[in-house]
């Protein structure tokens, strides 16, 4: 069982940053590729990146490249979403997840999920 903790999400203006963290707990954190989702209200969970097992690659939704950065920290069991020019259209709550398989961007294939945080984009 892994446990998964995000933080970090807020108000934040059109154009600024936030950087969400999310800390997990139980398994070895570097078993898992860690991926990073989204849900706007009335809409389905939309997959925003990716990172492998020891951070070498990642993968993101054409939406969101070039904006958003995923890194993790497999010391301290962290996993972070960088997020630059933010804009309206990008709030939404935020999960992290982990999983066994790497380029699948399908929340099916990811087996952990923490509670989410919301980010809010004013324009």
């Amino acid at each position: 069982q892994v446990q998964l903790v995000e933080s970090g999400g807020g108000l934040v203006q059109a154009g600024g940053s936030l950087r969400l963290s999310c800390a997990a707990s139980g398994r070895t954190f570097s078993d898992y590729v860690m991926g990073w989702f989204r849900q706007a209200p009335g809409k389905d969970r939309d997959f925003v990146g990716e990172i492998s097992w020891k951070g070498v690659n990642t993968y993101y939704s054409d939406s969101v490249k070039g904006r958003f950065t995923i890194s993790r920290d497999n010391a301290n069991n962290t996993v972070y979403l960088q997020m630059n020019n933010l804009k309206p259209e990008d709030t939404a709550v935020y999960f992290c997840a982990g999983g066994r398989r790497f380029r699948t961007s399908s929340s099916s294939d990811y087996d952990y999920w923490g509670q989410g945080t919301q980010v809010t984009v004013s324009s």
